[in-house]
This record gives structure tokens, sequence and C-alpha cells, in this order.
């Protein structure tokens, strides 16, 4: 989907009285299960209830707008694609979600971790994360942050240019060490997602490209240096994606490249990680592939390829992150206004203001993400109406849901829940206006508990030095 300006897409979409795959529900209190955690219910007094923890006990003891994971949904989903990709490496992606708390229960699983930053380094190394089970990605890696990785005993550094190769190389003579790196590719696969986060095409900024041979040249280089131990090849095609095909083209082109450094060296390279992307529901519209048929189809894949190219036995990693977390999470907001707006043709929309907005989740304006929204606190026999859920902030692009039916009796002081915003929402959250960010609350069990506190007045006016 090409990028749009936002005011663009509104004005474009003014006309539409809801987009072809929104239709308007038989039962509006009804929860689609595979948007949401596990074992969401409502309640018999119609709350939503995920847990055993009801919507407005939630809100009442830690706040609005607030990030929710349930814990057991998170780590039933990091052991399902361990299992699934059994003999495989499983690394959690930290950019989607990461915390000290998190960090533990994806060592606690048996996943490595993947940081890409020296601030995600410091979050695994606090919460005592094994750093022989961590690669390091990122395509401008300073050289604190790599002296960081490397003081440590990161497990693999994703290198991401010639530049970064000459930083490790003169940090491993510095440290008398060696250091394991993977080589990342551009496979010019075009992912089947938004411009955004396609990653594998030509023209961006990630990674060497196979066309013209830059790869290959990257693999040669460090191959022959006394500092770098050359593991294998790193791929990523994108995120949020559905169809499998780009990742087998993917393994495909990886493998070649593989193939022609083996040609030009000798030498056999025994690591190939696909990267991550995997899609999640976050509406109706959304049909991610079945984790087992996802795990066969890759198997396959990698199997044929193999053979094909001669490589017999090899060492195969892949990233989830939005995978694991997102459909264990969802975020809960306190309706604030609700207007009705008049649109061209007799047609109108309501506009549901809450209390939270574009600081707190940024995909849709950032890449015009779509998702769902529920009456939280509440069951309603009012018809359903279409809405758009929007922010506080002071932009016409502050939207949260750009469409979604709601019961026709909202009114501030309702709750709306939106699942899947605990993948990269808080992440990717800001101080815009000068909000404070929300907490991130754990559910486990009968107890609910802080993984990250909402942040205050006080902690903003702290970096204020006058």
């Amino acid at each position: 989907m090409p990028h749009m300006h936002v005011a663009g897409s509104i004005h474009a979409d003014a006309m539409a009285a809801s987009p072809k795959w929104l239709t308007r529900p038989a039962d509006v209190n009804a929860l689609d299960a595979a948007l949401w955690p596990t074992g969401t219910v409502r309640s018999e007094a119609g709350e939503l209830t995920v847990a055993g923890h009801s919507a407005s006990a939630l809100a009442a003891k830690w706040g609005s707008p607030l990030y929710l994971i349930d814990e057991a949904a998170f780590r039933a989903n990091a052991s399902a694609f361990r299992k699934a990709f059994a003999g495989w490496d499983v690394y959690y992606a930290g950019k989607a979600f990461l915390c000290r708390g998190v960090a533990r229960w994806v060592a606690e699983e048996g996943l490595g971790l993947d940081v890409c930053s020296g601030g995600e380094l410091a979050v695994a190394r606090g919460a005592g994360f094994p750093p022989e089970r961590t690669g390091f990605h990122g395509n401008n890696k300073s050289t604190d942050e790599l002296r960081a990785a490397i003081s440590l005993g990161i497990g693999r550094v994703i290198v991401d240019s010639l530049d970064e190769i000459e930083r490790i190389e003169a940090l491993a003579e510095e440290l008398a060490t060696t250091v394991k790196v993977l080589v990342r590719v551009t496979t010019g696969v075009e992912a089947h997602t938004h411009e955004y986060i396609a990653t594998a095409h030509e023209d961006q900024k990630f990674g060497f490209s196979i066309l013209g041979g830059h790869a290959l040249m990257a693999l040669v280089r460090c191959s022959t240096s006394p500092w770098l131990t050359l593991a294998g090849v790193h791929s990523h095609i994108g995120s949020q994606i559905f169809d499998g095909s780009g990742f087998e083209v993917a393994i495909h082109r990886t493998m070649r490249v593989m193939a022609q450094f083996r040609d030009a060296t000798g030498e056999t390279l025994r690591e190939l990680n696909l990267g991550g992307g995997f899609g999640i529901a976050y509406t109706a519209a959304d049909q991610p592939l079945p984790l087992t048929d996802l795990a066969a189809s890759f198997r396959e894949a990698i199997d044929h390829e193999s053979r094909g190219f001669g490589f017999g036995q090899l060492r195969v990693a892949l990233e989830p992150g939005r995978a694991i977390v997102g459909p264990a999470s969802f975020a809960l907001y306190t309706v604030g206004t609700v207007k009705v707006v008049e649109l061209d043709g007799g047609a109108a929309r309501v506009y549901v203001s809450v209390d939270g907005g574009m600081s707190d989740n940024i995909r849709p304006a950032l890449y015009a993400a779509e998702y769902s929204a529920v009456l939280a606190n509440r069951a309603s026999d009012s018809p359903p109406v279409l809405c758009r859920v929007v922010g506080k902030h002071c932009e016409g692009g502050d939207i949260l849901v750009r469409d979604v039916f709601l019961p026709a009796d909202i009114q501030p002081g309702d709750l709306i829940a939106v699942p899947g915003a605990g993948a990269y929402a808080r992440s990717m959250a800001s101080n815009y206006n000068h909000l404070t960010r929300p907490p991130v609350v754990a559910l486990a069990g009968e107890r609910s508990y802080p993984l990250l506190r909402r942040e205050t007045l006080e902690d903003l006016l702290a970096l204020d030095v006058g």
C-alpha cells in the first residue's frame, strides 16, 4: 500500500461509510476470539474480563490509559514458537516490547533475545539475560554500543555496513577477542506489507544488497578478518506479513548467496537467520497463518533449498516479536467526549475521543495501521454505529481506530479496549503534547502487577533543566 499523507487519507475516505472488510455486527457485544488473549470473555455483568480481571477493576486500580499483558498468554505464545520450530533458534524481537520482566519471561521460556540498541541491551543486561543467547541488530550501532555488546560476550552481532565491520574489528583488537557475526543481506523481496515496514526491497537502509554482489563482498570481508568469526547470513523481509511466499523467495536467495560464498572461498556457512515479521490479527480482516502451517512451510522450504545447494543440516533462526506479545495484550482507554459528524451524502460518523492517542500508539498515524475496539465496561442493547476512536492530541491525524462499530449509547466515562496494542505501542510511545506514557501491567492469575509504572509530570519536569 503506498504511503498517503494522513490528511489526504482522512478526506479520501470521507465518502465511504466503512471499509469493505468491516461489516455491521449482529451483536455489538460479541468478542472475536482471534483478536484477544485466550480466555477473554464478557462476564455475567457484561464486562470485558481477561484472566479473571474485569476492565473496570483494572482501570480503577491502575488508571487509564493502560497497557495490559496476559503473562500466561505471552508465555504460551513463546512456548508455541519454541515447540513448532524445535531444533531451530527462536529469538524474541525485543523491539516489539521489552522490559526487564519480559526479558525474564523470554529467558525462562527458553528463547533467545534480539536487541537493536544500547538501551535494549541495557534492559537485557539488567534482567540478567544470557548474553550468549542475544543477537544485536541495527544499521548504525555506535562504537559505545558495540563496545558494551562485545564486552558482555554477545552471542551474535548482525553487521549492516562496511563501516560497522571496521568498528567491530577495532574494538575486538582493543578488547583482545573475536566477535561472532552474521551478515544482513537484502534479498530484494517485495513483502506484501506497508512500505514503512518492508525491509528487504533494494531501496532502503538495511543490509547488503545481493544485487550487484554487495552481500557476497561483505561475507568475504568478514571471513578474512582475524577479529571476526563469520557464522552465517541474516535476512528480514518486513513486518505484519501474512503471505508466506515472500519468505520462500528469501530462503532461496539467501542460500544462493551462501553457495556463491562457498564457491568463492571454499568455506561453508552453517547459520541462516530468517528474521521475523509474522502477522497477527488486529481486525477481522487479518488472517494469520496457523503456527503449525507456518512451521511446516518453513521447514519444507529450508529442506528443499538446502538439498538443492548441497548444504546439509543448517542452524536456522527466527525472530518473532509481535507474534508473541501482540495477541497477549490490549490497551484500555476512558471515553472523554462523543461527537456526531455529518458527512457528505447524508452519512454520519461518531467521533469517540479517549484519554490517550497518537502518543501511546503512533502506528495508525505512521502507516495507517488498522485496529479494532470494543466497549469494555458493560454490555449494551443499543444498535451498532460506525465510530472513529480518536485521541486528545492537537493533530487531525490523531486516530487510534479509524473505523469500528460501537454501541450507539457510547458515552463519556465508558471504557474502550483495543486488542494487540502491546506490540510496538509502548515501544514507540512519546510525550507529545507533554502527555505521560501509560503503565504496562501484567496479569498473572489472581494478581496484576506493573512491568513499567505510569510516567508522571514530575518525570517530565525532571528532564527540563530550566
